[in-house]
């Protein structure tokens, strides 16, 4: 099978994995969240910031090095399997220690068992990295997505279930330690490779040489995500975060329907193409452009009914995250853009730049963020989408001359979704003006959700015809492709 096939079969099992994952997440959550309380989502979010923390070191950034590498040997796989899995066991007995310190700092003694509990999923995660790998360097993303859907299904009956019984937090807990189990051994299942007992120093500190950039990056990468978490929780309490972590939720569904789908793809494609100039630059600009077309109106558009997608989905009891996913849509639209630059620097085996960049705008916006965190949950978002937009043309401008795209020819892509994107919200506006006194919420969102799809897709027609009948072809391919 060619290059190219792969791909195209990739990007279709990596929709199925991210849509169909992700809106079965969605439901549960939804779900779960008129069955739990705030103070319930607050204590998870605090428990999975230490988790994602520990995860860090248990990853160690090996398999972006298993599928970054041209060529790969056995003693790689094996070499970075039997790493982790010590790796993991540490963790476990870490965490047992650190967890009634990691409480009080917190004033929390309820996240003593919680983070007891999940110290087991770094044993059982540490047997899943390699397979993962192998998965996404073989674009295999067929068994990725069979997985993802097995595992979020049999979870979430489990948390709506226990929760129903008045489990509270514990139905939380108790869905993620089967999500991530039932991960691991559907890949063990699927993949044909075992371990061996062997270790090989030369092979670890090959995978290291690269590695150690990306795990650098995913630690600061962590306080560029969860620094929010920290000082909302630290500060404000766990009902504060608690609304704080149903926006950002939401705002994480989106971008790993939007950009997760394809970003999967990336860097193994990437990877492939790095010898291949010309080829790397026409995937990359066709990557950012059939992005931000989705992108850019998904994010605008969900601005312009922040009140009516809460109301709707959450109720009324989550009225105080409005605010804060109206600011976190401006994070969505960069991240759509921001994720391609960091595939782009990892395929070319320049993960520094990534780190670098990723420090200064963890520097800035945890500086800004402790500053402000005393007038609330909004001005924490703030903060972190505007340390976001400051760093971003740093990137920009060392990635079009790394691959020698001119800035003309990279804005040049997004002004087609762009304006489309203009014409679709004040299409919204003049719904909600002329008929929002007619409607109750749900109609309203439906109409709006109707006119907005109707405006955009005659804009994309009218102002790019090409472009247009592109994307036709396109979906007409994905739908005739028989995998």
């Amino acid at each position: 099978m060619t290059i190219k096939k792969k791909v195209i079969q990739g990007v279709l099992w990596s929709i199925l994995q991210n849509w169909g994952s992700q809106a079965g997440s969605l439901i549960v959550f939804l779900i779960l969240a008129r069955l739990l309380t705030p103070e319930d989502f607050g204590l998870l979010s605090l428990a999975n910031v230490f988790l994602a923390l520990m995860n860090i070191f248990l990853e160690q950034g090996f398999t972006s090095a298993l599928i970054q590498r041209e060529t790969l040997d056995p003693e790689h796989l094996d070499t970075a399997f039997w790493t982790q899995v010590i790796t993991g066991v540490l963790l476990t007995l870490i965490s047992f220690i650190l967890a009634e310190a990691i409480a009080n700092m917190f004033h929390q003694p309820l996240l003593i068992p919680i983070i007891k509990y999940f110290s087991f999923l770094f044993i059982i995660n540490s047997f899943g990295h390699v397979f993962q790998g192998i998965l996404r360097r073989e674009l295999n993303f067929k068994i990725m997505a069979i997985r993802s859907l097995i595992a979020i299904f049999i979870s979430g009956i489990l948390a709506i279930f226990f929760a129903c019984l008045g489990f509270g937090v514990w139905s939380l807990v108790i869905q993620q330690f089967v999500f991530e189990s039932v991960i691991v051994l559907v890949m063990w299942k699927a993949v044909n490779w075992r371990p061996k007992f062997r270790f090989s120093y030369p092979h670890f500190q090959d995978l290291f040489n690269f590695s150690i950039y990306v795990l650098l990056f995913q630690f600061i990468n962590f306080f560029e995500r969860k620094s929010d978490n920290l000082l909302i929780g630290y500060f404000l309490g766990e009902i504060a975060l608690g609304y704080y972590t149903i926006a950002y939720r939401i705002l994480e569904v989106m971008i790993q329907l939007l950009v997760g789908t394809i970003n999967q793809v990336a860097l193994p494609t990437f990877s492939r193409l790095q010898k291949e100039s010309d080829a790397f630059r026409q995937a990359f600009l066709q990557a950012i452009q059939f992005t931000s077309l989705i992108a850019f109106p998904t994010f605008l558009g969900l601005l312009t009914l922040t009140p009516e997608i809460i109301i709707t989905l959450f109720g009324k009891q989550w009225i105080p995250s409005i605010p804060v996913l109206k600011i976190l849509t401006f994070m969505g639209i960069l991240s759509a853009l921001s994720y391609f630059n960091w595939s782009v620097f990892l395929a070319l085996g320049k993960p520094y730049l990534r780190l670098w960049f990723s420090l200064l705008n963890v520097i800035i916006s945890f500086t800004v963020a402790f500053w402000v965190v005393k007038w609330g949950i909004v001005a924490v978002a703030l903060a972190f989408v505007i340390s976001s937009y400051l760093v971003f043309p740093l990137s920009l401008l060392v990635l079009t001359k790394l691959i020698s795209i001119p800035l003309k020819q990279y804005l040049q892509q997004f002004i087609t979704p762009l304006i489309s994107s203009f014409v679709m919200v004040f299409a919204i506006f003049l719904v909600k003006y002329f008929l929002g006194i007619y409607f109750n919420t749900i109609i309203l969102l439906l109409v709006s959700t109707v006119i907005a799809l109707i405006s955009y897709t005659v804009s994309i027609k009218l102002i790019n015809p090409p472009l247009f009948k592109e994307l036709v072809n396109i979906v007409s391919l994905i739908l005739a492709k028989k995998l």
